[in-house]
Order: structure tokens, then C-alpha cells, then sequence
């Protein structure tokens, strides 16, 4: 019997699938899977290169990440988060995740609140612990108050925030030189919102409805493929910023120097010219979503931030459905991040799994 499943509707602000736009004063926004993915190739399309700042202060964390680097910088930096990354077991990411999930279940008896209990606390936790951060549990407040400043156009009681924030964080974490310091914390502060983002759209697909049961097909299948395909569907990073810095010509329009770009992976990802049947819900899909980028500025945590986000799910899938309660969002422009969604208890679940003594 063949599966059917669901048709997801992307999210009412989503820009229709098309040609480069241009905005008045505002740059272009590109739409189309294959435009989006020339822009991440392109080296003249340049990341908006954050100036440095005091020492151990927000501006100093953005002006040494990876993230928000110039060319000629980029490759040293990205190595040092790269390296951080290399000794942490994916596997056992998802058995600490689920285990921390499944004793926060446990805690909470009835309902549970996806967002404030589990996505935006888990990750980070066990995350900060193999990275050697002293007080994992602390360490996700800071991580927190950083990430709501990391994008540029925060508000000055926002940033201050941060800056202590950040400074609790160097505290923390093991000496070493400043530039594979700050892309440490940065590992963290990036898994922050865009895993949160990831566990909220899963906990919101992939777990049985409040009230009729679905169909087995629904929720036949593992959680990892699943999730490749929610990221697809209903992606915790919407898109991303670059700059033209010499004259480039994407999608048959050129762009001249100086132009403020938008890539938008939510568009890009149901691009009908690369999947058949855009919106439906099709696990095992042969082309990659863009929603952790591409190139060589592509997400380095990725396959980190899924473990998490299955250890996670795997728990709740077993044990929890959605609530009838609606699911609401923080409002940002990029992230889709939901800041309420609850789930209950609807069997009894298996015993936490096992986690190796550290």
C-alpha cells in the first residue's frame, strides 16, 4: 500500500517561486532553488562582514566567527568551529538528547511546553557540555541573550544583555586562543534558534494530533529521514544575507556592485522546477533543502544540530501528542521559531535511554 501524506502549506509570508525581484533601495530577493544556490556559490556574493569589537563583548564575538567573516578570513575560522565539532559523537548527541527529554517528561507529568522546556534548553545543554563549557545549565541563558542579539539591528538593552552574556560565556569555556573561542560560543549561539526552530517544526508535523489519531503512514518511518523532510517543508532559518561585491549576473538578471541580496530558502525549497509536488510531505526526496546552505560557508554544524533534533523528537513521537492548543511564533523576518507549543502524554513510554558515563 502506497503512503500518502500530508500537503504542508508554507507559511502565509513566504514569496512565491520566480525570477530575481528587485526592491527599490532595498536589493534583490532571490526565490528560485538554482539562484539561491549560484549566490551561496559565488564568492562575489559576500556575507555582511561584522566589525570587531572590546574584547569579549558581542562585537568581538561577531567580528571573529566564521559566520560573519571576510573571504580571506573565513577558512581559518570556519576550521576552528569545525574542529571543535570533530570529537563530539553524533550518535551519542542524540541518545543525551533524548535522555534529557525524556526526563524532562517525566518531571512534567502532564503537559509540556515544546519551546521554553525542550527545544530552546536541550541542545544547548548537552551541546555546552561536550564542548567543555563548566556550567552547561548556565550556560543556556547566556546562549540565549547572545542569540537574540546575533543579527544585526538588535536594540541597545538587547545588545548590553549580550555583552554580558557573552562575557559569562568566555568564562565558562576552556582557555584557549581568541579566534577558536569566540567560534565555540558561536557553535552554540548559532544551534540556539535554529535547532529550537527545527524541534518546534518537528514536535508541530510529526507528532499525532490532539484529536483524531492519524494515519500509519503519518508516522511510519525514522525520525532523521522525517526531519530532512520538514526542514524542506517548513525550514527554522527562512533565508540569509549576502552582498554583491563586483558586477553578478543570477537567474538572467545582473546585478551590479554593492547589491543587498536575500536569499530565501523557504521559497527555494519548494522551487516546482526541482521537486515534484512542492507542498507535498514526501520523505527521502534526492535534492537536499537549502535551509543550512551550501558552498563553502555551508552550516558546519548540521548533522550535529539533526542529531540533537532527533534525540529529541524520537522521545516525543513515542510518548506525546499535540495539544489542541495554536502554535505561535516569534515574529523575525528570518526565523521561524515557535514560542508555544504544548504537547501531553499519550502512552506510557520506554525507559530514558542509556547514556554513557562521561
Amino acid at each position: 500500500m502506497t503512503a500518502t501524506w500530508p500537503i504542508l502549506a508554507p507559511a502565509p509570508d513566504t514569496p512565491p517561486c520566480g525570477p530575481p525581484r528587485g526592491h527599490p533601495h532595498a536589493g534583490w530577493t532571490l526565490t528560485r532553488y538554482a539562484d539561491v544556490r549560484a549566490a551561496l556559490a559565488d564568492r562575489a556574493c559576500r556575507v555582511p562582514v561584522a566589525s570587531p569589537g572590546s574584547a569579549y563583548t558581542l562585537a568581538w564575538l561577531r567580528g571573529l566567527v566564521s559566520r560573519f567573516s571576510a573571504p580571506e578570513r573565513h577558512a581559518a575560522r570556519r576550521a576552528a568551529g569545525v574542529a571543535a565539532l570533530a570529537y563530539l559523537d553524533r550518535d551519542e548527541l542524540r541518545v543525551a538528547a533524548a535522555g534529557a527529554t525524556a526526563a524532562a517528561l517525566d518531571d512534567a507529568g502532564g503537559r509540556l511546553d515544546v519551546p521554553t522546556v525542550l527545544a530552546r534548553r536541550v541542545p544547548v545543554r548537552v551541546l555546552a557540555d561536550r564542548l567543555g563549557l563548566a556550567d552547561p545549565e548556565a550556560a543556556v541563558a547566556a546562549v540565549a541573550a547572545v542569540a537574540a542579539a546575533y543579527q544585526p539591528g538588535a536594540d541597545a538593552a538587547t545588545v548590553w544583555r549580550a555583552d554580558g552574556a557573552v562575557a559569562v560565556l568566555v568564562a565558562m569555556a576552556p582557555p584557549a586562543p581568541p579566534e577558536e573561542l569566540a567560534n565555540r560560543i558561536g557553535l552554540l549561539v548559532q544551534a540556539c534558534d535554529a535547532t529550537a526552530g527545527l524541534i518546534g517544526a518537528g514536535a508541530r508535523h510529526l507528532l499525532p494530533p490532539p484529536v483524531a489519531p492519524p494515519s500509519e503512514a503519518s508516522l511510519a518511518g525514522d525520525t532523521g529521514v522525517l526531519l530532512a523532510e520538514v526542514l524542506r517543508l517548513d525550514p527554522p532559518v527562512r533565508g540569509t544575507r549576502r552582498i554583491t561585491a563586483g558586477v553578478v549576473r543570477i537567474g538572467g538578471v545582473e546585478l551590479p556592485p554593492g547589491s543587498p541580496l536575500l536569499l530565501r530558502f523557504d521559497a527555494a525549497n519548494r522551487d516546482p522546477a526541482v521537486f515534484a509536488e512542492p507542498d507535498a510531505f514526501q520523505p527521502g526526496r534526492p535534492v537536499p533543502a537549502l535551509t543550512f546552505g551550501a558552498g563553502a560557508r555551508a552550516c558546519p554544524g548540521q548533522a550535529h544540530a539533526l542529531a540533537l533534533a532527533t534525540g529529541v523528537l524520537d522521545v516525543l513521537r513515542d510518548r506525546c501528542r499535540r495539544t489542541p492548543d495554536p502554535v505561535r511564533y516569534e515574529p523575525h523576518p528570518l526565523l521561524r521559531v515557535p514560542t508555544r507549543l504544548e504537547v501531553a502524554p499519550r502512552r506510557a513510554g520506554r525507559a530514558p535511554p542509556k547514556v554513557a558515563p562521561r
